[in-house]
């Protein structure tokens, strides 16, 4: 039971952790392969470039349905990851408080 508990947290850990990598593999491939479409999300139509508002542009265009209309493969499949892996680390998180509770 020890080696369940273990290994739902530690799942838990590398899959909100693998959320956070999504986004800058997306960023990476946005910058390489569709730069004008990186400009419009880093730079914006007024005041001045900070990295939280470049982050929060970021997230808008993650949720949109912008990068599927790419048509990338690759940027789908990180899409894809930076979008169910907080989901499927929260469920081992609270998989493993409920063993936590249910087994104490």
């Amino acid at each position: 039971m020890i080696v369940l508990y273990l290994t739902l947290l530690i799942g838990g850990v590398g899959l909100l952790l693998l959320s956070y990598l999504a986004q800058f593999r997306l960023i990476a491939l946005l910058r390489k392969r569709y730069p004008q479409h990186w400009q419009i999300i880093a730079e914006p139509e007024h005041g001045r470039t900070s990295a939280f508002r470049t982050w929060i542009r970021l997230q808008h265009v993650l949720r949109s349905p912008a990068l599927p209309a790419l048509d990338d493969a690759a940027i789908n499949r990180w899409r894809q990851i930076w979008r169910f892996s907080p989901w499927l680390g929260w469920s081992c998180w609270l998989a493993a408080v409920a063993m936590r509770l249910l087994l104490h």
